[in-house]
């Protein structure tokens, strides 16, 4: 396992915040993913399940985090959804920890999780980003 996170063209402050202790690489370009990624970019909206995730975290978060990974494109689910296909739906609350906590939020894809009720929620990079993805992928 690899301890240092590597970022394409990303601010390294912010991933120290989001994990601290850990070694940060910039990078411009990693080979299959990045052209994973500059096709999703492109409007191939399914190229991101190409690229294969692990990240460190409790038990609940890992069930949450191969859940996102399920949700379509242009499709949301809500917290409350998340926390039932993660297997404990009373965890509502856990499962918007998850959302905090996930570490590769475009390939993991939290921003598809919105609030009961269709608001927006909340984003680590912003909700105007969320806003974005979401109507990049067809959602808004």
């Amino acid at each position: 396992m690899v301890d240092d996170h590597i970022l394409i063209g990303s601010n390294l402050s912010t991933v120290s915040a989001l994990k601290p202790g850990k070694d940060a690489k910039n990078v411009k370009h990693i080979p299959v993913i990045s052209d994973l990624i500059q096709d999703y970019f492109d409007g191939d909206l399914s190229a991101l399940n190409g690229i294969q995730v692990r990240q460190e975290g409790p038990q609940f978060s890992q069930s949450a985090w191969k859940a996102m990974r399920k949700i379509a494109p242009g499709k949301t689910w809500t917290y409350s959804d998340l926390a039932a296909r993660a297997g404990s739906a009373a965890a509502v609350r856990a499962a918007g920890t998850a959302c905090a906590n996930n570490s590769i939020m475009l390939v993991v894809p939290c921003h598809r999780i919105v609030k009961t009720g269709g608001a927006l929620g909340n984003y680590a990079f912003g909700v105007e980003k969320k806003r974005w993805l979401l109507g990049h992928e067809g959602y808004l």
